[in-house]
């Protein structure tokens, strides 16, 4: 009886499916009928997009954190659509997040349109005009009074001055489009807000033009051990070192996607050296232990350096042979650097908000041998 249901309603309904086809809404095209999107393209007062930009605003794909162009803009002006030319964000309501990417608390009056992401998690951000993929929305973060964070790929946008020709083009067709009409931000150099994030992100000093980042178990107890290493001036927990994209907490517990808990150390080459900060790591973890760290077991809690260049690389293969010379079984893993993912806010800076998860003890392996015998005049750098 269900069989014959099931065909009775195709009979009926497919028709009329083919009927309706042309004025059906596309599912990544907000409103508009499919021949009018194919025209909207053909359209659109922007210049082609470049691969990367293809990849993020139609494939959905996520571009590294702390690589896009606009993730420091201070400059006063609108946030564009780098696929259609609507208008999406004002620059007086971007504010610094430290996650890693450009931070939004809200959009303009209809500009973005948000949709179940695929993840069947996070809430997916697109352009309302073109459904052109822009990032992840979040709530309940408490960075701003809004407590709202639009998460924005840089390849997603485009940036027109305050005040420029290509603003006042942008707000026209934003006129046009929704019948009402956007105010431009005032061209002042305060329209940038301060996170006020509980995890205390603030903007990095200018002399801190270096990094490292390493995984040492469960990255609470290494943010909070560098955090206190004079010359550092930011941790940043986070994922790196594996074939996921962009991935969650949960993904990671779950142990397939290659990634390690890891902390990105921003630091001043010139108050502290790379080798100082090495030294640090491998005194505040066990490099010995294989895919865990004490009561934590997993790939994602490895032991590991993700060096940026032959410099780094050279660095840690010499304190890894001063190791083992000393007697210790070093199985610390020694990789070129990827993108690093920044963590979800509430693991950042987690020690020095809840008091949990400062378990990184420091041990002196460069001034005792692994049998806790000393070692005499042990170079210090």
């Amino acid at each position: 009886m269900r069989k014959f249901a099931r065909t009775f309603y195709l009979l009926l309904c497919t028709p009329l499916l083919l009927a309706l086809w042309p004025v059906l809404p596309l599912a990544t095209g907000g409103s508009f009928a499919a021949g009018q999107e194919v025209q909207m393209h053909q359209t659109y007062p922007m210049p082609p997009l470049s691969g990367p930009e293809a990849d993020v605003l139609l494939r959905k794909a996520t571009e590294p954190p702390y690589t896009g162009k606009y993730l420091d803009s201070h400059e006063a002006g609108t946030y564009i659509c780098r696929q259609c030319g609507m208008p999406l964000y004002h620059s007086k309501d971007k504010f610094e997040s430290g996650c890693g990417w450009p931070s939004f608390d809200t959009e303009l009056p209809g500009a973005v349109r948000r949709v179940p992401d695929a993840d069947g998690r996070r809430v997916e951000i697109v352009c309302a005009n073109c459904g052109g993929h822009l990032g992840h929305v979040f709530e309940g973060e408490g960075f701003t009074d809004k407590n709202t964070r639009h998460c924005v790929n840089s390849l997603s946008m485009s940036f027109a001055p305050a005040g420029s020709d290509a603003e006042k083009a942008a707000l026209a067709r934003f006129a046009a489009k929704t019948g009402s009409s956007v105010a431009a931000p005032t061209p002042t150099p305060a329209a940038v807000k301060a996170s006020g994030s509980p995890a205390g992100q603030k903007a990095v000093p200018g002399g801190c033009s270096a990094t490292a980042i390493l995984a040492g178990g469960c990255f609470w107890g290494v943010e909070d051990a560098f955090q206190k290493l004079p010359g550092v001036c930011e941790a940043v927990s986070g994922y790196t070192g594996g074939h996921t994209v962009n991935p969650s907490y949960e993904d990671v517990c779950r142990g397939d996607t290659g990634h390690a808990e890891a902390v990105l150390v921003r630091y001043d080459p010139a108050r502290v050296t790379y080798e100082q900060i090495l030294r640090r790591f491998f005194e505040i973890h066990d490099p010995t232990q294989l895919n865990r760290q004490g009561p934590d077991w997993g790939e994602q809690y490895r032991s590991a350096v993700f060096y940026e260049n032959a410099a780094q690389r050279a660095v840690a293969e010499k304190l890894v042979a001063r190791l083992r010379a000393l007697g210790y079984d070093v199985v610390t893993q020694l990789a070129p650097a990827g993108p690093f993912y920044a963590a979800e806010a509430y693991h950042q800076d987690f020690a020095s908000r809840t008091g949990r998860g400062a378990c990184h003890m420091s041990v002196p392996r460069f001034t005792q041998r692994a049998d806790g015998t000393p070692v005499e005049d042990s170079p210090t750098n």
